[in-house]
């Protein structure tokens, strides 16, 4: 099982999330613990880390295997998350 560490960029942007869609992006962000690389998730090309999908809304994040700690880089819409 892995640990999850929020960056407080990441933070901040989830405490910006409206309650229908705040529930969902904690639940996958807490599924993460479990399969850090779950169907769908997918590598960045322009930046480091992987990228999962809730709805309109990305999660961004890296995977240190050695230490079992999962960092969580960056959340927001899909519109702004990738500028």
């Amino acid at each position: 099982m892995y640990r999850i560490v929020i960056e407080k960029a990441a933070e901040k942007e989830l405490s910006k999330i409206p309650p229908p869609h705040f529930n969902r992006v904690v639940k996958a962000i807490e599924n993460l613990a479990e399969n850090p690389r779950p169907s769908g998730c997918k590598k960045l090309a322009g930046r480091i880390g992987l990228r999962i999908r809730v709805g309109d809304y990305r999660i961004i994040y890296t995977v240190e295997d050695k230490a079992l700690i999962i960092f969580i880089i960056d959340i927001g819409n899909r519109k702004d998350i990738y500028r």
